[in-house]
C-alpha cells in the first residue's frame, strides 16, 4: 500500500499532511537526545510523565540534581529529563518474568494409550404367560339379553295405509281478448318523431406549460491519484441539463352540456276486453298415510378358545462399566 505524505487539492495547491502530536513527541525526544543519553540508575522520587518537577531526585539513595539527557527508573517505568520537563519512554512493568529470562521449560505427556472400558453385571431371566392363538366360535342366540347382538337377516311385505282426499279447482281456462281503440284519454302514444340531441362545451379544461430536455448534461466526476507520496484529488462538475421550447398541455377535462332528445307523437286510448267460460275439475289423491315394513330379526354371540403360552427373556441388565485408564511417556518443552 502506498503512503501518502502530501495531498492536492482540485484547486491546484499542494499541502503536506502533518500529525502534530507525533512531531511535539518527536521533537521533544530529539533535543532530549542533542546532548545525549544517560542512565543514572533507578529512583524512588514519584514522577509522571510533562511533569517540570521534581529537579532533584533519590538515586540509588543519593540525592542527584538532572541534568538534560539524564535516563531513570520508576516503578517499572522509563523517565528521560529533556531539560524542562520528564517524558515517559516506555513501561517495564508490561514484561513479565519470562521476558528476563534466557530459557524457560516445562514437563508434558503428549502421547499414550488409554485402556478400554470392561462392563460387569449379573444375568437375568424374565417369565410370563400369555395365549398367542386360537379360535372363534359363532352361535345363534334367542335374544341380546345371552350377550348376543341383533341383525334383521330379511324385509318382508311392504304396506301402505292412508286417507283418500277430493280437490275441485275452478278455473277459467279458455276465451279470447279483444283489443279496440277508445275515444277517452290516450294512455299510450304507437307513433311520432324524436329529436337528436346536440353536445357542446360548457367549460374549456386547464392546461399548463412543460419543456422538453434537448441535453442531459453530464454528471460531476471525482479523480484521486496516488504519486511520489502526494495524493492529487480532482473534480469536474459536470454540467446541467437543456432545456427545450415550451409546449401547452393538457391538465384537466372540459365540461360539456347536452340537449336531452324529445319526442313528439299522436296519443290514442287502447282497451282491451278477455271474454272466457269458467270449468270445474275434480281430481283425487291419497295425501297423508303409513308405510309399513316387515322384517325378520336374529341373534348373533361369539366365544374365543386360545391355548395358554409361556415366554422367557434373559439377559444382563445391571451391572458396572470399569473407569478408561491413560498411560504415555512424559516429555520436556524447553523455550529459549
Amino acid at each position: 500500500m502506498a503512503d501518502i505524505s502530501k495531498i492536492t487539492l482540485p484547486s491546484g495547491s499542494t499541502y503536506d499532511i502533518k500529525d502534530a502530536t507525533a512531531r511535539a513527541s518527536i521533537t521533544a525526544i530529539e533535543g532530549a537526545l542533542a546532548g545525549g543519553v544517560s542512565l543514572i540508575g533507578t529512583t524512588t522520587t514519584a514522577l509522571t510523565d510533562n511533569a517540570t518537577t521534581p529537579t532533584t531526585i533519590t538515586v540509588n539513595g543519593n540525592s542527584v540534581n538532572v541534568t538534560k539527557g539524564n535516563l531513570v527508573i520508576y516503578s517499572k517505568k522509563e523517565f528521560l529529563w529533556d531539560g524542562t520537563k520528564w517524558i515517559e519512554l516506555g513501561d517495564l512493568g508490561a514484561f513479565k518474568a519470562l521476558a528476563y529470562k534466557d530459557s524457560a521449560s516445562a514437563t508434558y505427556t503428549p502421547a499414550g494409550t488409554v485402556s478400554t472400558p470392561t462392563f460387569t453385571g449379573s444375568a437375568t431371566t424374565s417369565t410370563g404367560k400369555f395365549t398367542p392363538s386360537g379360535s372363534v366360535t359363532l352361535s345363534t342366540a334367542t335374544t341380546t339379553s345371552t350377550g348376543a347382538i341383533s341383525y334383521i337377516s330379511a324385509l318382508g311385505t311392504k304396506s301402505f295405509s292412508g286417507t283418500a282426499a277430493t280437490i275441485k279447482p275452478k278455473v277459467t281456462a279458455a276465451g279470447t281478448v279483444a283489443i279496440s281503440k277508445g275515444t277517452g284519454t290516450a294512455n299510450y302514444t304507437p307513433e311520432g318523431t324524436v329529436a337528436a340531441p346536440t353536445i357542446s362545451v360548457k367549460t374549456a379544461g386547464s392546461t399548463t406549460t412543460v419543456n422538453s430536455i434537448t441535453d442531459v448534461g453530464t454528471l460531476p466526476t471525482l479523480t484521486t491519484t496516488v504519486a511520489n507520496e502526494v495524493l492529487t484529488i480532482g473534480f469536474d462538475r459536470g454540467a446541467l441539463p437543456t432545456k427545450g421550447a415550451n409546449t401547452t398541455v393538457k391538465t384537466g377535462d372540459a365540461a360539456y352540456q347536452a340537449t336531452a332528445p324529445a319526442f313528439t307523437g299522436t296519443g290514442a286510448e287502447l282497451k282491451a276486453t278477455f271474454t272466457g267460460t269458467e270449468v270445474e275439475g275434480t281430481a283425487s289423491y291419497t295425501p297423508a298415510g303409513n308405510i309399513t315394513v316387515n322384517a325378520t330379526t336374529n341373534y348373533l354371540k361369539g366365544s374365543f378358545t386360545g391355548t395358554e403360552g409361556n415366554v422367557s427373556v434373559s439377559g444382563t441388565p445391571n451391572g458396572t462399566i470399569s473407569q478408561p485408564t491413560f498411560t504415555g511417556t512424559q516429555a520436556t518443552i524447553t523455550v529459549t
